[in-house]
């Protein structure tokens, strides 16, 4: 059973990671559909809104609530996360408001020692919206995968990157939902092991598939990195089995989470400079950059 004060702090630091995420999916999904898909367009614009307006809330109850590790981390935000939203919101037209990334550069750690009840009801309160909020756009991106896996629909989105997006969403969902009934979301180090080095994989897999044929270079990068965490995800898995020893998977990741934080990094600066030649829209780049460091502090704290 969950304190009240944990409740309070890790309800607000999951939205301050996956709200942001939530958002800049549907922002992804809204820029690959055609014409002929106005209406898909539309939702996923309202859902980028919605969750706009849900990251916006959470915000405004976690100035000294949410810890200086998290804030710390470059999970939230990072030193490219500004820059990255208007850039592209320059290149689609579609506002971003910079104004939650500013506020959110803003936010001061602090050491709760004891609950409001107003503060409580309030998290609770944009709990309960993101539970249901999450549950349908997971539904909007199912029909996506399942009109597009069946030829009924085209979108620039990979099919793939449409099943990544929704499993991160599904994580979301089930984190929110067991915090809301006052559960521990200490998952097994394993287990999410094998869903974060699942996700640097395929982060890996995207770049690589949207750098211009010419980046030799960054496209062999990419693949190494795709290979590097398609083989981790497999030792997690046998570690689970009792066939690896866990902190040697534990520790392998680290090290390889830490060298693609890096070349993310480079890339998003690269991205922005106009030094990389790619169809991968900016967001995109600190997007991936923040899943990264999100997993790095989850690693981190798994080596302690």
């Amino acid at each position: 059973m969950l304190s009240d004060i944990d409740f309070v702090r890790k309800s607000l630091e999951t939205h301050l990671f996956f709200a942001r995420i939530m958002k800049e999916h549907s922002f992804f999904l809204q820029l690959g559909f055609t014409p002929r898909d106005s209406n898909f367009t539309q939702q996923a614009d309202d859902f980028r809104k919605e969750f706009d307006r849900l990251l916006g809330d959470v915000v405004a109850l976690s100035n000294g609530v949410v810890s200086f590790r998290v804030l710390d981390s470059g999970e939230v935000i990072t030193p490219y996360t500004l820059k990255t939203e208007m850039a592209s919101s320059f290149y689609t037209g579609v506002r971003i408001p910079t104004e939650l990334t500013k506020a959110e550069a803003g936010l001061m750690a602090g050491d709760l020692k004891k609950v409001n009840p107003e503060l409580e009801r309030r998290v609770a309160s944009i709990n309960q919206r993101a539970i249901d909020l999450i549950s349908c756009l997971i539904r909007f991106k199912s029909i996506i995968l399942a009109d597009v896996l069946s030829c009924r629909m085209f979108t620039v989105n990979y099919p793939l990157l449409i099943d990544h997006i929704m499993r991160e969403a599904k994580l979301y969902l089930e984190i929110i939902r067991k915090l809301q009934n006052r559960i521990s979301i200490e998952r097994d180090i394993l287990e999410q092991e094998v869903f974060w080095n699942r996700i640097m994989a395929e982060h890996s897999k995207f770049i690589r598939g949207l750098l211009d044929p010419t980046e030799n270079e960054l496209i062999d990068v990419a693949n190494n990195f795709s290979n590097e965490f398609d083989r981790l995800t497999q030792e997690a898995k046998a570690a689970m089995d009792r066939i690896i020893p866990p902190e040697k998977v534990t520790n392998n990741s680290l090290r390889a989470t830490k060298a693609i934080r890096d070349f993310k990094a480079q890339g998003t600066q690269g991205l922005l400079e106009c030094r990389i030649r790619s169809i991968i829209i900016p967001l995109l780049g600190d997007h991936t950059l923040r899943e990264a460091n999100h997993y790095l502090r989850l690693l981190r704290s798994f080596a302690k």
